[in-house]
């Protein structure tokens, strides 16, 4: 029998273990942990592979939303669009800024925040829209921005499942007034920890980042305003400079992985793969099917040793930390239909075509009641 975890990040390391633990002693040895040249050398070059003029280093990808948000002088009597299919940490920088999330409920087909909907949301206290690439699809950035500029409204693009991923032949991270990026270690770009950046083509936005994320402070010790603790480690601006080198081969690893199992999962009754836009390269960070049956295929794939996960069982909305919010059962019939229902299989780069093929075996043999 097969072993196929949800994710082998174990693997991932021995494949570039001399780079990392040479990099880490020499972090070491120059006492280098706290920001300084490591993380200042990470954020020239994701700077440099997305293409935009600045990327400033945070401690977090939640720490990140909230300096940008804080950057744009986003606070108190403010609203702020997110979808209500994603990581909370989405919904929950806004809240920390002093702002009011308002959902937007998910596009039927890729999963990304519907933007047919977000017009009808628009009000006077409207001031930006958080688009997330869920799973690692991108948002079709083009309409949003259209929809955006009609409105004059600020778009920080939430990239913490799409690095490296395009629309129309441009990187997710390069559409919004800036993009913010979480290196949590599952993700296709990870840190060894936490880790998480904004890019921006905007000097004034990326120094006031740096400030927030430093106490408010440029010059040690001269404070201009109250800012955060925010630091990347230099750790992680080291392993994330040597994973870097690798993010387009595991991403296309990823891509042909999920061809195959879209091929093999293809036309079965009750269960949804995931859909490819032609309109961009998808990264894969998560293969999202969606069945009926989710309780049931993950008792099934657990007991046949394949892993699973689920992205997400609750909807925003129905969650206790924004029922101050005002929302009730009902108001998002898409995501509310589809939260008991998607179910997340093993994808990592390292998984290999017999791992795949077994997953394939696995999920069809439960359909065929085997």
């Amino acid at each position: 029998m097969e072993n196929v975890p949800f994710l082998d990040l174990k693997k991932q390391y021995h494949s570039i273990k001399n780079e990392v633990d040479r990099k880490l002693v020499e972090v070491c040895e120059n006492t280098a942990f706290s920001l300084g040249p490591y993380v200042e050398e990470f954020e020239k070059k994701f700077a440099e592979y997305l293409g935009t003029k600045f990327f400033v280093a945070t401690s977090t990808g939640t720490s990140a939303l909230h300096c940008a948000l804080l950057a744009f002088g986003i606070g108190k009597d403010d609203e702020v669009i997110v979808p209500v299919n994603t990581f909370t940490a989405t919904a929950e920088a806004v809240v920390m800024a002093g702002a009011k999330p308002v959902f937007v409920d998910n596009d039927p087909i890729n999963y990304n925040m519907d933007l047919s909907k977000i017009e009808n949301l628009i009000s006077h206290k409207t001031r930006a829209i958080i688009p997330v690439h869920l799973y690692g699809q991108a948002v079709n950035m083009e309409k949003l921005m259209e929809i955006a500029n009609k409105h004059n409204l600020i778009v920080i693009e939430d990239c913490a499942q799409s690095h490296g991923a395009t629309y129309k032949n441009k990187m997710t991270g390069t559409f919004g007034h800036a993009s913010c990026f979480s290196f949590y270690p599952g993700k296709n770009l990870g840190s060894y920890g936490e880790g998480g950046g904004v890019a921006t083509n905007s000097f004034e936005v990326s120094e006031k980042i740096e400030k927030i994320r430093n106490h408010g402070s440029k010059i040690k010790y001269v404070h201009e305003f109250v800012g955060y603790n925010y630091h990347m480690h230099g750790f992680q601006g080291a392993v994330l400079t040597i994973k870097l080198a690798y993010l387009d081969k595991w991403n296309g690893r990823r891509l042909e992985l999920a061809k195959r199992l879209n091929k093999g999962l293809a036309n079965i009754d009750d269960l949804h793969i995931p859909h490819i836009d032609e309109d961009g390269r998808h990264v894969f960070h998560l293969y999202v099917v969606r069945t009926t049956k989710r309780e049931d295929l993950k008792k099934h794939l657990q007991e046949n040793n394949i892993g699973t996960n689920i992205h997400y069982p609750y909807p925003l909305h129905t969650q206790d930390s924004y029922k101050n919010l005002g929302y009730k059962a009902g108001d998002f019939p898409i995501a509310e239909e589809y939260a008991p229902q998607l179910l997340s299989l093993p994808m990592f780069p390292e998984m290999t075509d017999s791992q795949a093929d077994y997953v394939i075996e696995k999920v069809k043999a439960f359909y065929n009641g085997k």
